[in-house]
């Protein structure tokens, strides 16, 4: 006959299968299985609205997501279960960053406003009307934390003390709405996305561009160093590259 199902307690939970799938460190000899094929887990929010920003906290046991809304929304990095519901700006939010040491969360809108949070979602500061009231689209904090930078619909990259939660210096250059950017994991070296199909690179502590590359015939949405081999920089562009 058929054998009955074995009695619900003794049914691994689902967090158990999950801590068995490999992860990505343990695999870096393997390149194909660092390619997600498999989804683990979906979470839906009760209120729906276009989520447009997300990030792990640095110790992995949670995730936020930023919506059209302006909420953040806190996640259990293991069980993937929904955690908490925050009302974090007043427009969308549109660009998120972890601090290198995962104790600071940075935020930035529609309307420019960037907002300071500790790791426990406390906000500690909040600089309005970035970026002449421009959307950002992007924030990287430097290898120490002690600067981060931004980019933003104005065109430009911007340096910022986190200290003296100051402005320090503007990067101009681009010729459209700039994206993306990301701060090289060792040096001082930025790279930036924009609209205008260009890749730029900056010193931060000048206002020059270091070089431009003109690989893509479109927007370029996302630029990216390697934080294992910061040799190598990932750029993807609405060119379909």
């Amino acid at each position: 006959g058929t054998r009955p199902p074995p009695p619900a307690e003794m049914m691994p939970p689902a967090r158990w299968a999950l801590g068995l799938m490999p992860t990505p460190r343990g695999a870096a000899d393997v390149p194909r299985r660092l390619v997600c094929a498999t989804v683990a887990h979906q979470s839906l929010n009760k209120v729906r609205f276009p989520v447009n920003a997300l990030a792990w906290a640095r110790d992995g046991r949670r995730a936020v997501t930023a919506n059209q809304n302006g909420e953040f929304t806190l996640w259990n990095g293991v069980a993937f279960n929904f955690e908490g519901l925050i009302a974090a700006h007043n427009s969308a939010v549109r660009s998120l960053a972890w601090s290198r040491s995962g104790a600071t969360l940075l935020s930035g809108d529609t309307k420019g406003a960037i907002k300071y949070w500790e790791s426990t979602m406390t906000p500690v500061k909040e600089i309005l009307s970035t970026h002449g009231g421009n959307a950002v689209r992007g924030l990287q904090f430097a290898p120490s934390d002690a600067k981060f930078c931004s980019c933003a619909d104005d065109g430009t990259v911007r340096i910022w003390d986190w200290e003296l939660f100051k402005e320090e210096r503007i990067l101009a250059g681009h010729g459209w709405d700039v994206k993306t950017c990301d701060w090289h994991p060792k040096y001082q070296l930025l790279a930036s996305g924009s609209k205008d199909n260009q890749v730029k690179m900056w010193d931060p502590r000048k206002r020059s561009c270091a070089a431009t590359l003109y690989g893509h015939k479109h927007t370029v949405m996302k630029v990216l160093w390697n934080p294992v081999d910061p040799n190598w920089l990932l750029t993807a562009s609405r060119d379909h590259t």
